[in-house]
């Protein structure tokens, strides 16, 4: 059983429509990662549709993620414990640490090639999870 530690997770139940909303929003940016051909706009829309997906598989679960300081390590974290998949937390955390280098420190761009290995982590993320 996966433990949603109370200083990161409030237990909320949500509406079904709600969730729906969750994954329209992750997949509407995963759609624009796939159709563009800009290295930064495919990487930070990857890393958006894949925070998203586990904010709405953490929603299901019961759970909203509290906007605290590191809250998208334990995103990633429990959507690795969702889907029993190490790599996701792997994979994900380097995203984040690459998306926070580019955004706090000015300095990081990822390249086109990364950048599409990235997308198809992502893609192949949200196929795990049925979706």
């Amino acid at each position: 059983m996966i433990n949603f530690e109370s200083q990161h997770f409030q237990k909320l139940a949500f509406k079904e429509e709600q969730i729906d909303q969750f994954l329209k929003s992750a997949l509407h940016d995963l759609k624009i990662a796939e159709e563009s051909d800009i290295s930064d706009v495919i990487f930070k829309f990857s890393y958006d549709a894949l925070i998203k997906l586990g904010i709405a598989l953490i929603a299901k679960k019961g759970y909203k993620v509290r906007s605290t300081a590191g809250h998208h390590v334990k995103i990633l974290e429990k959507l690795s414990q969702l889907l029993k998949d190490e790599d996701i937390l792997v994979l994900g955390n380097k995203m984040r640490q690459e998306r926070n280098t580019n955004l706090y420190d000015g300095g990081f761009f990822v390249g086109e090639k990364d950048s599409l290995e990235y997308l198809k982590f992502v893609k192949s993320t949200f196929k795990k999870a049925g979706i």
